[in-house]
């Protein structure tokens, strides 16, 4: 016999489900504007993503929302067990819900509207070096965020407006809370760099310095990406500015990657980190597709995922014992001349530079370090758009000691602020403190991985992130799956061990 309150559920999750086709809807545009729409096709996908936003947030605000909510909430057989589908459906949906409906739709329109031509604006300034003429995009994207920020609220006491972005993102994460992590990660990352860079003896950089036709790069990257457990029956690979991962469901994942003749690391480790979020979102449970059930935990999860394939997998020694004769296969003699440890020491190069996605596990988190505390000053007014680059630089000067030569390799890299997507960056740090501590705990209940992907078996890590984090979805917040699947908070230590392991052999220090 169904209840009131049971089809009170059902036509929540029903209506839900609606709201989520035209949520996928827009995400396969945006894949197409990155990647294949034509540039003179920029102003009707603009009014495209624009009518979608409007129709998305005119569904997830319907009043009809809030009183299925309060009828299911009401009933203990809904939400007696907190970590039921139910519940947690109910959890997350009241969540949603309240975070919508402080949004006027004009904001939301108007966000959409202007980030879908920053965007494009970005693109183009990008390739130009040409500062000024994303500045007032960037200068309405950043107004539009402090509105968006004001809507939602924060702690006015303790807090920041910040705050309320990278809640959107990650839930719970503060700036206050970031720091307390960030901090002393960097008093132990920094001793660490130090000692490397002082060193005499070092890997060499040969396999760095290779130029390989672009044409084969792309056969080699996909075939890895294969081989790790992306599938290509329910995906693709195609190729943008600035590589990211997307898609409409767990059976339509839109990967893309770049290339650059003198750099296959960078094509092979990007393609290895969209590989590995395109892994978690083809792991969800196809059954819940458009529920919280059925979506990742947050980006902090996410990026564990990627950076563990790209790094903990992908900068192994194991796993180069398996690609070398890839490597071979694909570029025959030239890279002929290169032993195994040329190339993994290649793979393992520490060297401060300016590109984020092209940095060291070593210097990586200070790129993100950067980035957190400029978006801060953004913000909060502290620090205008005008000022951006001056601040990027002197703060590349400080952490990396590096030159920054012109704004295309400085402070217009990452497509994120053209996407709106302030409070954003810290979830790549702390993915990377959930990757190496969930990696270890793969390690303990699996055996001898090395021996696994020394082999090009693969398959035993996948199916273990498939069933102690993927098919969960959102049934646990990231810090609760952490304890879940670890029976440990997250800790830096895993992290530093797995630096350290490693970096301290190739360096002899």
């Amino acid at each position: 016999m169904i209840t009131a309150t049971t089809t009170a559920y059902d036509q929540l999750i029903d209506h839900v489900k609606q709201v989520s086709l035209l949520g996928s809807t827009a995400s396969l545009l945006g894949w197409d504007q990155e990647t294949l729409m034509p540039a003179r096709g920029l102003a009707h996908r603009t009014r495209q993503l624009a009518q979608l936003a409007k129709l998305t947030h005119q569904m997830k605000t319907d009043p009809r929302v809030g009183e299925w909510l309060g009828e299911c909430e009401a009933d203990s057989t809904l939400t007696s067990e907190p970590l039921s589908e139910s519940a947690v459906n109910l959890r997350e949906l009241r969540r949603d819900f309240d975070k919508a409906t402080k949004l006027p739709e004009s904001l939301v329109v108007e966000l959409a509207e202007i980030t879908s031509q920053a965007k494009h604006e970005w693109a183009e300034a990008r390739k130009a070096n040409d500062y000024a003429r994303f500045k007032p995009w960037l200068e309405k994207v950043v107004e539009l965020n402090q509105q968006k920020a004001e809507c939602f609220g924060w702690d006015r006491d303790t807090g920041e407006s910040w705050d309320a972005l990278a809640d959107n993102f990650e839930a719970g994460m503060t700036a206050a809370s970031v720091a307390e992590v960030f901090t002393p990660l960097r008093e132990r990352l920094v001793p660490l760099l130090d000692d490397i860079l002082g060193s005499k003896t070092g890997p060499s950089n040969a396999f760095n310095e290779l130029k390989l036709p672009i044409d084969q790069q792309k056969a080699f990257v996909k075939d890895v990406s294969e081989a790790i457990g992306f599938d290509y029956a329910r995906g693709r690979l195609d190729e943008s500015t600035h590589p990211f991962c997307s898609g409409t469901h767990c059976n339509d994942i839109r990967m893309t990657t770049r290339f650059h003749e003198d750099n296959v690391n960078d094509a092979l480790g990007s393609t290895m980190h969209e590989s590995g979020h395109g892994i978690y979102e083809q792991g969800l449970p196809e059954a819940h597709i458009g529920t919280p059930m059925g979506q990742s935990v947050g980006l902090s999860i996410h990026e564990s995922q990627s950076r563990m394939w790209e790094n903990q997998v992908g900068r192994s020694k194991a796993f180069w014992e398996w690609c070398c004769p890839k490597l071979a296969q694909f570029f025959g003699d030239a890279v002929a001349m290169l032993s195994k440890d040329d190339i993994y020491g290649g793979a393992n190069i520490v060297s401060p530079g300016l590109i984020r996605v092209e940095a060291d596990e070593a210097t990586y988190n200070l790129h993100i370090m950067i980035r957190f505390e400029i978006e801060r000053l953004l913000m909060n007014g502290e620090l205008g758009v005008d000022d951006l680059p001056g601040a990027w630089n002197a703060k590349y000067a400080e952490y990396l000691k590096v030159d920054v030569p012109n704004d295309t390799r400085g402070c217009m890299q990452d497509i994120h602020w053209s996407m709106g997507a302030i409070g954003y960056f810290p979830t790549y740090t702390m993915g990377n403190l959930y990757a190496a501590q969930f990696f270890e705990q793969a390690a303990a209940q699996l055996g001898d991985l090395d021996t696994m992907f020394a082999q090009g078996d693969f398959t035993p890590l996948r199916h273990w992130l498939n069933e102690n984090i993927h098919a969960h979805g959102k049934r646990y917040r990231s810090a609760d799956l952490m304890q879940h699947v670890t029976g440990k908070p997250l800790s830096a230590d895993p992290l530093m061990r797995h630096l350290e392991g490693k970096l301290r052999p190739l360096y002899g220090v």
